[in-house]
């Protein structure tokens, strides 16, 4: 089974600087400290590092690098690269300064990601990214699809397990 990245615009209208988690979810009667406290306790359960993040930054400019990422050997790195600066490091991963840093610490060149960055190569990408993901209904990240089948936001490893298999019984 091949992996593929659709982007999908989570808060598109963060603006470049961020913005505090406070405000994003601000009226809408979230408690933050639980729904990170639950997320860090997901993501410990599957061994994997949560941070504590204040934070929310604009992710296109990002989405971008990875598009681009995908086409570079070894590129497919970048990816695990950017979600350890966003929800580990809580960086902001619309500067792209902070993303040429990321793209180097995974072995490509910064000087290509700049470009890519600076002359926005892969927005057409991304858009057609956008709009695939509304086709298939994404209302949140991550989603997986398997199949035409799909599971929406962080699972445990048995429900992406079971979104798997039944895609190969389906065939597909």
């Amino acid at each position: 089974m091949q992996v593929e990245w659709i982007h999908f615009p989570l808060h598109p209208d963060t603006p470049s600087e961020g913005r505090s988690l406070e405000e994003l979810f601000a009226g809408r009667g979230y408690d933050i400290a639980k729904m990170q406290a639950q997320m860090r306790a997901r993501m410990a359960a599957e061994g994997l590092p949560y941070g504590e993040r204040k934070m929310t930054f604009n992710s296109r400019l990002a989405q971008e690098l990875g598009k681009w990422a995908d086409s570079q050997p070894g590129g497919e790195a970048i990816h695990d690269a950017l979600f350890r600066a966003y929800f580990v490091d809580c960086l902001n991963i619309g500067d792209p300064a902070v993303l040429v840093q990321i793209a180097e610490s995974v072995g490509l060149p910064g000087d290509k990601a700049r470009e890519v960055l600076e002359t926005r190569s892969h927005r057409a990408a991304v858009d057609a990214d956008w709009a695939r993901s509304r086709e298939y209904g994404v209302t949140g990240v991550p989603t997986f699809v398997a199949g035409g089948y799909g599971v929406v936001g962080a699972q445990p490893y048995e429900a992406l397990d079971q979104l798997v298999r039944r895609a190969k019984q389906m065939g597909n």
